[in-house]
């Protein structure tokens, strides 16, 4: 019988904790929850975790995520491997400026930065926008195509679900994930290197 997680009205990253502390315990889990970022992220969550995922939306507005899991997460059993040898570069981005004092000039030196992460040898693993630099990520962004390109060679890119809320960037985000505090909180912890311009 399968454990039953009520994550409806919970803010994020809730559902997703409730989920993976259920998965640790069970293997047969169904998570309720009532908005389309919940179930992103914790389908995202369930695919990281090696489980089947059957998603199925009901009339009342809620969704009903049936979650399996197949076999033990191969991804949690090389974290502590990874983490000894120096763990992934993390570039964090927090505002759609960099430094302090003029705000322009701050947009200028930003733009410039992650323009000459497209060229930097090594390149970032990962990078988090979170703040006013979810910004970066949005339609008609001044860097989206440098940020398509870090993406298209790999780079891994999270974007905080929080702020794309906050900053009515809902359906506007134009690279990357749309993630949450669970995943970006994890990511920083694991980093062999985190980088904020």
């Amino acid at each position: 019988m399968p454990k039953i997680i009520d994550a409806k009205g919970l803010a994020c990253p809730q559902p997703v904790i409730l989920t993976k502390k259920a998965l640790e315990q069970h293997k047969d889990v169904i998570v309720i929850v009532d908005n389309d970022t919940a179930v992103e992220n914790i389908t995202r969550l369930a695919s990281n975790e090696s489980c089947s995922i059957e998603v199925s939306g009901k009339s009342d507005g809620l969704y009903e995520i049936h979650l399996i899991k197949k076999q033990d997460n191969p991804v949690a059993a090389t974290t502590g491997a990874m983490t000894a040898a120096g763990g992934p570069t993390v570039f964090v981005i927090a505002a759609d400026t960099m430094g302090r004092g003029d705000d322009k000039l701050g947009g200028v030196l930003m733009k410039a930065f992650i323009h000459t992460a497209t060229e930097l040898d090594p390149i970032p693993d990962i990078m988090i926008f979170y703040n006013t630099g979810v910004k970066h990520a949005g339609e008609g962004s001044d860097v989206l195509d440098d940020l398509k390109i870090l993406e298209g060679k790999g780079v891994k890119i999270l974007v905080c679900g929080t702020c794309v809320n906050y900053f009515e960037l809902t359906g506007k985000v134009a690279v990357g994930t749309v993630s949450n505090m669970y995943d970006i909180a994890g990511t920083l912890s694991q980093a062999g290197r985190i980088v904020q311009p």
